[in-house]
């Protein structure tokens, strides 16, 4: 049997799990930008006909999951376990949503690092035998997140160039073991689970800042653990940094020695068009990572222009008890190894 562990923190998988499929529902504003083309479903209506923010959030997550296993040519019954979170409150958008499909659920928080959190728990299940199918899921909502982070949508606060956008959307894969079918879909290599760092900064609107120093650190261990430079991958893609945390993240690498300006981009800057949105530093929420990678980072591995991308989505581990208390924003990232099979 091989050694599943290299370094310190990575984990490498000795039957690397399948993406059978992935989903991507995104609200208007997603939809008008750059990756229009690419979404599944693009939803005009961010409440979904639901009464409250909480409950179009819920089943965006819902939409997500049918679409995926849907487009994995798969039924409920197929899938052993979900793993999924998102941004509010013990996770009520996930266990509302979710509650109808009746498969086992692992509810997750690892504010937007949650799909690379979900995408590293789901592979090592299914690397150690444990299940043939799973779902890993995640969802943010613009509204809902501002209500419980930030300012009611009445509120009409004003916005710092610094801030993000929060995703109003959803992001689903299916992960399995594969068959002769599924040949030349990406894999799942290897994971770097991330630890928490903490630089001190308490400015919530600045979440680029909060994260990029957590997002070093596991590009950083991903690279020693496995002997590699950045230009082994095609792409280094963060979650949700933004412009300003993509500045940050690029200067604290070269500081180690390592330049990835050439290998890296963020979700939040692909999803947005930064001078014809109204977006700042670009956008951020766990749907971010999880629609983007769905929608743009998989048809790019299936087809096989790229043919391998180091997959790290950022989160900021605040809530309103820490922030109010004045606590600063610690972050966290998690990095998955995405290998194309498609030979050119």
């Amino acid at each position: 049997m091989m050694n599943k562990r290299s370094g310190k923190s990575t984990v490498i998988f000795e039957n690397p799990p399948v993406i059978l499929s992935g989903a991507s529902i995104v609200g208007k504003k997603e939809g008008e930008g750059p990756l229009k083309d690419l979404f599944d479903l693009i939803e005009e209506d961010a409440m979904l006909g639901m009464n409250t923010w909480e409950e179009a959030e819920s089943t965006f997550q819902k939409k997500a999951a049918e679409k995926a296993l849907e487009k994995a040519c798969l039924a409920k019954k197929d899938i052993q376990y979900i793993f999924s979170g998102d941004l509010l409150g013990q996770l009520i958008a996930t266990s509302f949503g979710l509650m109808d499909l009746e498969i086992p659920l692992v509810g997750i928080y690892g504010a937007c690092s949650t799909m690379g959190e979900a995408l590293a728990l789901g592979s090592m299940v299914l690397d150690g035998g444990f299940a043939d199918n799973i779902l890993a899921l995640t969802s943010s909502h613009f509204a809902s997140a501002e209500k419980q982070f930030r300012f009611p949508l009445d509120y009409g606060n004003q916005r710092p160039l610094s801030a993000s956008w929060t995703i109003t959307g959803s992001g689903g894969l299916i992960l399995g073991k594969g068959d002769q079918k599924s040949k030349n879909k990406p894999v799942v290599t290897s994971a770097t689970i991330g630890k928490i760092v903490d630089l001190g900064i308490k400015d919530s609107m600045n979440m680029g800042a909060c994260m990029a120093p957590a997002a070093c650190d596991t590009i950083y261990q991903n690279l020693v653990d496995l002997g590699r430079q950045p230009e082994d991958y095609d792409k280094i893609i963060t979650g949700d940094l933004g412009y300003v945390g993509q500045e940050i993240l690029i200067k604290l690498l070269k500081d180690k020695g390592y330049d990835i300006t050439s290998q890296h981009t963020d979700c939040g800057i692909e999803i947005f068009d930064r001078e014809t949105q109204d977006t700042h530093s670009g956008g951020s929420g766990c749907g971010c990572s999880a629609v983007t990678l769905a929608a743009y980072i998989l048809p790019k591995l299936s087809s096989g222009a790229w043919k391998r991308v180091l997959f790290v989505p950022t989160g900021a581990l605040l809530s309103t008890v820490s922030f109010n208390e004045g606590q600063s924003v610690p972050g966290i990232a998690h990095g998955v190894v995405l290998e194309s099979r498609k030979q050119l």
